[in-house]
């Protein structure tokens, strides 16, 4: 009894140094390792059938249990300095390199990320530490499909997670070949002179201590030597792969969950607020390249034969979930489509939370390389497919477009940096000038996509945007005549008498509405009352031209209530731009110049006053883009486009003037059509969708359906796709068009 007393207190007294015993338990699960490759023949045996896998817990386990024993948290025990002199770190690498035993890498990288993850001791600033841990990732992220790719994007997990916690040790991961040639000491720090001399004294106790296999200075842990079979260790080439690589490597993985993992690893990375890590991520890295350059590689790898209606109908792509909210409206070439316009959100969701180095310099990047380089050649061909396709793809971009910087680069490249007015033979903005004049293309097709574009355009919150295409050209207010009185009625400011288009001796029974044209009511800084705009509008359609009347419907007062909530929300976002409440006041004494309204609105209005001659689908989109040019509160715009009593110049018109003419000419054609009330309302419910056979053939007795009216407006609802329009009388308008269309 009092023998097995003593050796109990005896055993109890030697376990008050469990320094010695961890470190001879270390070093003995390296030695089992190391010998495995001395005397094992066998290469086809997986590394998890070894007692590797084994023998690595052990250590990081020993690594673990020894820091918590230490009384000092930032000194580094013997295990860890056996850990760090011999390069176990820098052998373990070369051994998953040559995946000797198969499965090896694996095993590695599961060490290397829980050693990094677990040990608190700060190891990356150790030139031992991230020497290997570059290797390791120059081996992965290269080859899509992988086998390691759990393991590797882990990894990179938790190397993301240190440098968040120190963002100078981004220096380290990617310049870490810079730093090896100019440090001597193997086990140095990078960051602590006096940290590396008070490691420098116990190098050789350890030495001593150290019963392993021998090493060699400067070199991995006998690698070589352990098994003649293994590579040599090379350097891994110009040292190009790195972190930033082997991430985004690891996002163009089939796995979806290995994909998105690393792609929050990368967002990790460029939303840190360090500056000096920012200018690192820019300068030092290929982030910014890598990432545009896989954006344009998903661009050209869409097929040629995508649908712009399917481009269009394809919304809702988010980066976290690349695909449509419902497979429900699948079409050829939608897993392409959509894994573009994922990763095209994924960039923009990139460049909102980067820092703003990153920002501004992935912005560039994605501008120079997608926009200029790949988009700008489309836009300019003359291939009507290519053209569709390419102005689809740029206006589903927009649509996505979130982050300030990258719709800042893509304002520019539409329309130029040069804000000044443009003059009718301007060339200073050719790309803008084109797409404006694809808006009144031979291929209504191609308009209407072109008009999709600008009407994207117009909803962004970029004050350039509405100050390129329009309000550049109304600074001034050229389109008032100077010195002229204000109008005391309606008549007063338009002489339709006068007018060609108005001749004389209408005796058909179409007369104007018969309400009284209102007299314009002004507000105390001159503007006129909303009401009696919409009004003034309104009296321009006959009452024999309406519908309504024959339809139980509220009337307009839905669309001015959906409208009034756009015109809310489009305030909201232009509020910090600043505009002024009222319009410039007119100098008296200023000498006329001539006013050009711009290029953009000269084609809008040149559609408008074609509106009798072309397809409803494109009539829709020329008023969709006309009003969301009139939600801009800026008075300059409101008094053009909406007020229809002011005084213009001289050569001048406006949206109300180009109507007026419009209606002119529409009465000239209706008072030739037979029954036309009733038609018009049989094409108003073709329009809406209703069958022929739910027509209400009261209005017009002996029509039963469309099929039995031959005018101009029931052909022109019955097409089906944009062709040349055949009409009984057709105007100077449509007479170019027929002969454009024939040429063509």
């Amino acid at each position: 009894m009092l023998s097995r007393l003593g050796a109990l207190l005896q055993e109890a007294v030697g376990a008050r140094e469990p320094t010695i015993d961890l470190l001879e338990a270390f070093v003995e699960h390296w030695k089992g390792i190391t010998h495995y490759y001395l005397e094992s023949t066998d290469e086809n045996t997986p590394a998890k059938k070894t007692d590797i896998p084994w023998r690595l817990k052990q250590m990081l386990d020993i690594l673990v249990y020894e820091e918590k024993q230490q009384a000092a948290p930032d000194a580094a025990g013997p295990c860890l300095e056996y850990l760090l002199q011999h390069k176990i770190l820098e052998t373990l690498c070369t051994l998953g390199k040559a995946e000797y035993p198969p499965g090896m890498r694996q095993q590695v990288l599961q060490f290397f990320s829980k050693v990094l993850a677990q040990v608190q001791h700060p190891l990356l600033h150790y030139l031992n530490v991230h020497r290997p841990v570059q290797k390791l990732l120059r081996l992965g992220g290269t080859v899509p499909g992988s086998l390691t790719e759990k393991e590797e994007v882990q990894f990179t997990s938790v190397l993301c997670a240190k440098i968040q916690q120190d963002p100078a040790l981004l220096t380290y991961i990617l310049e870490g070949k810079k730093i090896i040639g100019r440090k001597k000491a193997s086990r140095e720090p990078t960051t602590s002179p006096e940290e590396a001399a008070g490691h420098k004294d116990k190098d050789h106790s350890h030495r001593k201590a150290s019963v392993g296999p021998p090493t060699c200075e400067g070199e991995p842990c006998g690698a070589k030597a352990l098994n003649p079979q293994l590579p040599a260790e090379t350097d891994g080439g110009s040292g190009e792969s790195n972190l930033i690589t082997t991430l985004i490597g690891l996002c163009k993985s089939k796995k979806s969950r290995v994909a998105l993992k690393a792609q929050e690893n990368l967002l990790l990375l460029v939303s840190m607020a360090s500056q000096v890590a920012a200018t690192c991520l820019v300068q030092s890295s290929p982030c910014c390249l890598a990432l545009a350059e896989h954006l344009c590689q998903q661009y050209q790898s869409l097929p040629t034969f995508l649908d712009p209606a399917d481009i269009a109908t394809l919304e809702g792509i988010s980066w976290r979930l690349p695909s449509a909210p419902s497979d429900a409206a699948s079409f050829p070439g939608k897993e392409a489509l959509a894994a573009f316009l994922g990763w095209f959100d994924y960039c923009d969701h990139l460049i909102m939370e980067a820092h703003t180095v990153v920002a501004d310099a992935l912005a560039k990047a994605v501008a120079e390389k997608l926009f200029v380089e790949i988009l700008q050649p489309q836009l300019l061909q003359v291939s009507e497919q290519s053209l569709l396709t390419s102005t689809a793809l740029l206006t589903a971009m927009l649509r996505q477009l979130r982050s300030p910087a990258l719709l800042r680069e893509a304002v520019a490249f539409l329309l130029g940096t040069d804000g000044q007015p443009e003059t009718p033979g301007d060339k200073s903005r050719p790309l803008c000038a084109l797409l404006i004049g694809h808006c009144d293309h031979l291929s209504d097709e191609i308009s209407i996509a072109t008009l999709r574009l600008f009407e994207e355009l117009l909803q962004k919150p970029h004050e350039q945007i509405v100050h390129s295409l329009v309000l550049c050209h109304l600074e001034g207010r050229l389109y008032v005549t100077r010195g002229a009185p204000e109008p005391e009625s309606y008549e007063d400011t338009l002489d339709l008498e006068e007018d060609p288009y108005f001749p004389d001796g209408f005796d058909s029974g179409f007369q104007p509405s018969s309400k009284p044209p209102p007299v314009p009511t002004t507000s105390s800084d001159g503007r006129t009352a909303v009401t009696e705009i919409v009004n003034s509008f309104l009296c321009l359609v006959p009452e024999e031209a309406k519908t309504s009347a024959f339809l139980e419907e509220t009337g307009y007062d839905t669309y001015v209530h959906d409208a009034y909530g756009l015109f809310q929300e489009c305030s909201s976002r232009v509020a910090p731009w600043g505009w002024p409440p009222g319009p410039t006041p007119l100098d008296p004494h200023e000498p006329e110049r001539p006013f050009f309204e711009g290029r953009f609105l000269q084609m809008l209005f040149e559609r408008m006053s074609r509106i009798l001659d072309q397809p409803y689908s494109l009539n829709l989109q020329v008023t969709s883009v006309l009003s969301r040019l009139a939600l801009f509160p800026h008075p300059h715009i409101h008094e053009y486009l909406l007020d229809p009593y002011i005084n213009l110049a001289p050569g001048c018109r406006s949206l109300f003037s180009v109507l007026v003419r419009v209606i002119g000419d529409l009465m000239q054609r209706i008072q030739r059509v037979p029954q036309f009330p009733g038609k018009l309302l049989l094409v108003r419910k073709q329009l809406m969708g209703q069958l022929p056979g739910e027509q209400n053939t009261q209005a017009a007795p002996g029509i039963t359906s469309q099929q039995d009216c031959s005018c101009w407006l029931c052909s022109w609802a019955r097409r089906s796709r944009p062709e040349p329009l055949s009409l009984p009388f057709p105007s100077h308008a449509a007479s170019r068009r027929q002969a454009q269309v024939a040429k063509r």
